[in-house]
């Protein structure tokens, strides 16, 4: 083959091979594959099931797939537990659930206010969505902002989702859904409001993100005493299972006892660096102890508890030496 005849053909061979890849990059199959968050509904009890995240921080990669959501097949009808990160990520929950039942949804439940509990919304019926009203402000305050952090965080995973706020109020007590009855259990700590759900027929509690288990704790709008007061009210429950907000499901309440040594231990270390003096760059320089090294996202999750709990505590020190 002549060099003339070779040179001509480069350029529809290489025009070729651009428009397959491009093909093959925008086909709705393709794109749809590569936003599956392949959501496998795990039964756990009688009629109660969960979707277990990764027990990872928000990225491109798993496009929000951190969270554990559930839902609760009743004879007349289903309750969900939060909705996911994203609009797919609710639409494809809500396939899921339709692929075990189908059953409607009566009643959604967002147990608080962080994005990764309520941003998929947008898939259920506009009156199922409810929250306690302490959270719908949180979402109504902070929603937009956690909205546009989420797609910074995921990219387009987060493609057309906008936030779909519960208008329905809940408060704690007992209520039908579905024909299940579920205690509403109203705490806080970990935000302003968390509540906690305890499915009465089968005895699984979902405790949302008051329980965090092989995965270090979020912290960005905690109160640590009110967590460790919330977490002595969960110990007390007879629970058969109980949901975390992230990590796997148990039967026993390890999770619940993990979650409150690593807490303990972070206040305390804050508490000392500040009266020692520490500055913000020697605290951070502390090492994990080894009971918590080995919880996912751990150093992560200590630098930023670190960076927003540790001036209050400077502050405490300060005022505290000031009155000797």
């Amino acid at each position: 083959m002549s060099r003339r005849h070779t040179a001509s053909r480069g350029p529809k061979l290489i025009a070729a091979l651009a428009l397959g890849l491009q093909a093959l990059l925008f086909s709705p199959s393709a794109l749809t594959a590569s936003f599956d968050y392949e959501l496998a509904p795990r039964e756990i009890a009688d009629g109660v099931y969960v979707l277990v995240g990764l027990k990872e921080d928000f990225s491109f990669d798993n496009g929000g797939n951190i969270v554990n959501t559930g839902f609760i097949v009743g004879p007349s009808g289903i309750t969900v537990i939060d909705t996911g990160s994203s609009k797919r990520y609710g639409e494809q929950l809500r396939n899921a659930i339709a692929r075990i039942s189908p059953l409607p949804i009566v009643k959604v439940i967002n147990t608080h206010h962080h994005p990764d509990h309520f941003l998929g919304n947008q898939a259920f019926p506009a009156d199922t969505l409810s929250a306690t009203a302490v959270t719908m402000q949180g979402i109504g305050d902070e929603g937009p902002a956690f909205l546009d952090n989420m797609y910074r965080l995921n990219g387009d995973w987060m493609l057309e989702t906008e936030i779909a706020a519960p208008h329905a109020a809940l408060a704690a007590g007992r209520i039908d859904a579905g024909g299940r009855t579920l205690e509403l259990i109203a705490l806080s700590g970990h935000t302003p409001a968390d509540l906690a759900v305890l499915d009465i027929a089968s005895g699984t509690l979902f405790a949302s993100d008051l329980v965090f288990n092989g995965r270090a704790p979020t912290t960005p709008h905690a109160s640590i005493d009110q967590w460790l007061k919330a977490l002595d009210q969960l110990q007390q429950i007879d629970f058969r299972h109980i949901v975390p907000g992230h990590g796997d499901p148990a039967t026993d309440k390890a999770p619940i006892e993990q979650t409150r040594r690593y807490l303990q231990w972070l206040q305390q270390s804050i508490r000392e660096g500040a009266e020692q003096g520490l500055d913000m760059t020697e605290m951070l320089a502390r090492p994990v102890p080894a009971e918590f090294s080995g919880l996912a996202e751990v150093s992560r999750e200590y630098l930023r508890s670190v960076t927003h709990l540790y001036p209050a505590a400077e502050q405490a020190a300060l005022s505290r030496g000031s009155r000797r």
